[in-house]
C-alpha cells in the first residue's frame, strides 16, 4: 500500500489513495500511526473517489476513532491533489464530501502551499456539540445567548465554551501562558467527562491581542497535538463572540500559526500551509 505522510504546522497524517471499503481502517489506522511501531501520525486519511463532490475524505484517528471533521486533514489533502497533478491550482477550488457534509478547499497561490479550507457554519446546540446540560446549568443556548459550562475536574473549576465546528469542541480561556496549563493531565478528563457523550477535543488559550491568540490542543482520539484546524476555528469563533478578536486571526499552535476568519454568521475559514514529509510502501496488511 502506497503512502505520503504529510503535516500541517505539525498536524500530521499519513495519506492513503483507496477505493478499498473492505479494509478495517480503523484498525489499521491504530497500527500504522503508532509512532514506535508504525509510520507514525496523528491520523490516517483516506482519499476515495466520491458520488457527491469531486473527491471524499474520511479520517481515522490513532485510536481507530472515525473523525466528522479535520481542517489540517483537509488541506494536506488539497496540497496531495496538486502535487499529484490531481487537480490544476487554475482550478482554485475543490468540493470534498466528509463526515460533516462537502467542505470548499481553496488553493490560496500557485504552487499550492498555501491551502484554505471551510469549515462548515459553528454551531452551540446541546443536540449538535452533543453535551448533556445538567441541573443548576444554564448550558449552551445559542450564537445570541453565548454561556459559559462549568465542570469541575479534580480540584479545578474550569468554565469551559462549548461549539461545534463539524465535530464537538470545549474551549477554555487562560489570563497565562498555555504553556503553564497541565493539559497531559486535565486534557484526558475533560475529552472522556461524563456530559460529553461522544468526547470533545479541549483547547486552553490566552488572547494576546486582538489579532493573535496562543492555544494548545487535547484531541479527542489522538491526545495533545502541535496543531488542530477545527480546534484553531473553534478558539477563533468562542473569542470572537465573546468580543476579544477581530474577524480575522493567527492563532499560534506548538506546531505554527494558522489563521481564522469568519465574519459571524456564515462558514468559518481556515487557511496554513501544508507539505509532504515523504513518500513509502506499508507491506504489512494484517
Amino acid at each position: 500500500m502506497n503512502f505520503t505522510k504529510m503535516q500541517g504546522a505539525g498536524n500530521d497524517f499519513i495519506l492513503v489513495e483507496t477505493c478499498d471499503t473492505e479494509c478495517n481502517w480503523s484498525k489499521m489506522a491504530t497500527v500504522i500511526c503508532d509512532r514506535h511501531f508504525g509510520i507514525g501520525a496523528d491520523g490516517l486519511l483516506l482519499l476515495l473517489p466520491s458520488t457527491i463532490a469531486d473527491f471524499q475524505m474520511r479520517i481515522f484517528n490513532l485510536d481507530g476513532s472515525e473523525a466528522d471533521a479535520c481542517g489540517n486533514g483537509l488541506r494536506c489533502l488539497g496540497r496531495y491533489l496538486i502535487e499529484k497533478g490531481m487537480v490544476e491550482v487554475r482550478a482554485q477550488q475543490i468540493l470534498v464530501e466528509t463526515m460533516s457534509g462537502i467542505r470548499k478547499v481553496n488553493l490560496q497561490n500557485d504552487d499550492g502551499s498555501k491551502i484554505q479550507v471551510s469549515m462548515g457554519v459553528p454551531k452551540f446546540s446541546s443536540k449538535d456539540i452533543p453535551i448533556i446540560i445538567e441541573a443548576g446549568q444554564r448550558g449552551v443556548l445559542d450564537i445570541k445567548i453565548l454561556s459559559d459550562y462549568s465542570v469541575t475536574v479534580g480540584d479545578r473549576e474550569l468554565l469551559l465554551n462549548p461549539v461545534s465546528v463539524g465535530n464537538p469542541h470545549a474551549v477554555y480561556f487562560l489570563q497565562y501562558s498555555v504553556s503553564d496549563f497541565p493539559l497531559f493531565e486535565l486534557g484526558p478528563q475533560i475529552e472522556q467527562h461524563k456530559i460529553f457523550p461522544q468526547g470533545v477535543n479541549f483547547e486552553v488559550a490566552r488572547v494576546m491581542n486582538r489579532q493573535q491568540i496562543e492555544a494548545r490542543v487535547w484531541e479527542r482520539g489522538v491526545g495533545e497535538t502541535l496543531a488542530c484546524g477545527s480546534g484553531a476555528c473553534a478558539i477563533a469563533v468562542i473569542a470572537q463572540l465573546r468580543g476579544y478578536i477581530d474577524n480575522k486571526v493567527d492563532v499560534k499552535l506548538p506546531g505554527g500559526l494558522l489563521e481564522v476568519e469568519w465574519d459571524r454568521t456564515g462558514e468559518v475559514f481556515l487557511s496554513g500551509s501544508a507539505e509532504t514529509v515523504f513518500t513509502g510502501e506499508w507491506t504489512d496488511m494484517g
